[in-house]
């Protein structure tokens, strides 16, 4: 009984450990370096930049490419502005 308590606790502890190692990458240089590949050829870099790390930080992910791909992240996809636009680059 006690070995299936200490199996669970260590089942926990690890699950929350990845969840912040997650957000914490989300939050460190994984989204500045997707979204200066995913502006790379924007026309306006530092807005496009500064949506597309909102995003990221929200989604923890970015689409593959300088333009499109939005199907490989559906929360990057589906996010919306005041005006109900997208609002990812």
């Amino acid at each position: 009984m006690m070995k299936l308590v200490f199996a669970n606790a260590l089942l926990v502890c690890l699950l929350l450990s990845s969840s912040f190692l997650e957000i914490s990458m989300a939050g460190s240089g994984f989204c500045d370096s997707k979204c200066a590949r995913r502006c790379a050829k924007a026309g306006v870099k530092d807005r496009c930049l500064k949506f597309c790390g909102i995003c990221c930080e929200k989604c923890h992910c970015v689409p593959s490419g300088t333009y499109g791909n939005k199907d490989e992240c559906p929360c990057y996809r589906d996010l919306k502005n005041s005006k109900g636009k997208g609002k990812c680059p």
